[in-house]
Formats: structure tokens, sequence, C-alpha cells
């Protein structure tokens, strides 16, 4: 009867070195999670948010390593193609006028424009509203 009780030392330690780890995993988790609900300014808490003065370089920029902080990094990227592709349509489609200059009615640009890009549609069009 001794016996039984003894056999299986091994795998329980390994089980419980196993449970620690991941109890110490969400300890490490949830003590991040409240420093960062801490910081959220659209938190429910009744907690103080901390937050930066505006002459902290870290003043209206995300958290460092944060999501927000790689989704604004990626649509900057996104923007910038976006950006690039509409010059490049308005130097292939624009009249190149004496000074140097390439020129284009909006009406051109809107019409090319239009079957490529969805999401600068709007910011041309606004920008043909207030001129």
């Amino acid at each position: 009867m001794e016996e039984s009780k003894t056999h299986n030392t091994g795998a329980a330690s390994s089980f419980h070195g196993i449970v620690g780890q991941l109890a110490r995993n969400w300890q490490s988790w949830s003590k991040d999670r409240v420093t960062y609900q801490q910081q959220n300014p659209f938190s429910n808490g009744n907690q103080v948010t901390l937050r930066t003065e505006k002459g902290d370089p870290t003043y209206g920029k995300p958290p460092e390593g944060s999501k927000t902080e790689q989704r604004g990094k990626d649509a900057h990227v996104h923007i910038g193609k976006e950006m690039e592709e509409l010059c490049l349509i308005i130097r292939n489609t624009g009249k190149r006028e004496q000074d140097g200059q390439v020129r284009i009615t909006f009406k051109q640009l809107f019409d090319r424009y239009v079957t490529i890009s969805n999401k600068l549609v709007g910011v041309l069009l606004r920008a043909r509203k207030y001129g």
C-alpha cells in the first residue's frame, strides 16, 4: 500500500510545477492589466488615471509597444502608399504645363481614381466642398 502512494510522485511534482507557472503568468498578466487600466482614460474604474503633461514627450502618443501604437504605424504606412498612388495617377493622367507643374481637374482625377480607391474619394469630395 505504501508503494502506491509514492509511485506517481514525479508526475505530481511536474503537474504542480506547470500549475505554479500558469498561476505566476496569470498574476503577471493581471498586474499588467491593472496598470494599463489605470492609464486608460476610457476605463470605468474609480481610480484616477495617470495623465501626461503637454511638455512630456509621450503626451498624445499611445504606450510604446501597444497594439494602438502598431495600428497607428500600420495606418501611416497604408496612407503613405495611398498618397504615392494618388501622386502617380496625377502625374500620369494630368497635363504638364509650361512651368513644369502637372495639373488635373478634380473631375478628371475623380473619374480616374474612383475605380482604384474608395477611401480617398471621400477626402477628395470633402476637399472640393471646402475649396
